[in-house]
């Protein structure tokens, strides 16, 4: 005996209402989502791996320029440095002393040419390593030369700068030569200090 259309509707509809009870969907509607899904997840990995790769490159490419520039020009800029040890150990000579009228005008010349090549120094970040006494020595800047004992330096401090150095774009192309305070220089301690330290010495005795 042939079953009936409305037996059919009814077989179907309670299929459709034994998959709603179990919660179960057919992975045949799921599976193009899913793939979609995946694949824009892959495209938009790859899209910021290119951003990446990208800034990294023109990082590269920017340090690369720089570094360029600074090796083109550092030759240069090392001739330059012999002109600006001529002028500084001329205006050192004192000379600003003389009444004569040409010699101040020299002096003055010669301040005005050092101050001009200073400004295009710095116009092309070729920068000068002078250490003032008491800064702390950095070997990657100042060169040591010699130690000698130092009543107001501590020891291992730049006491005083012979010549000049200079940095090109952070790179040292010349360092400063300096004089440094030997080990156990600095400051001598006064009655009063002793007096301090020896009442600080005497009050943590007595707490201990």
């Amino acid at each position: 005996m042939n079953e009936t259309p409305e037996h059919d509707q009814e077989t179907e509809l309670d299929a459709d209402i034994g998959e709603a009870e179990t919660g179960e969907i057919p992975e045949d509607g799921l599976d193009p989502i899913d793939a979609l899904i995946a694949e824009r997840d892959q495209w938009k990995d790859r899209a910021l791996r290119a951003v990446a790769e990208a800034e990294n490159t023109r990082r590269r490419a920017e340090q690369q320029n720089n570094d360029a520039r600074a090796y083109a020009i550092q030759k240069f800029a090392r001739d330059l440095l012999g002109v600006a040890d001529t002028l500084e150990r001329a205006l050192a000579a004192d000379l600003g002393g003389s009444e004569d009228p040409a010699v101040a005008n020299l002096v003055k010349g010669l301040e005005l040419t050092h101050k001009s090549l200073m400004q295009a120094f710095e116009a092309n970040n070729l920068k000068r390593v002078a250490p003032e006494a008491g800064e702390a020595f950095d070997p990657h800047l100042h060169q040591a030369m010699m130690e000698q004992p130092s009543e107001t330096v501590e020891g291992g401090k730049v006491v005083q700068t012979l010549q000049p150095g200079y940095a090109l774009f952070g790179r040292t192309v010349r360092a400063a030569m300096v004089v440094v305070a030997a080990r156990g220089s600095g400051p001598t301690p006064t009655a009063a200090d002793q007096a301090a330290g020896a009442a600080a010495y005497a009050a943590a005795a007595d707490k201990g």
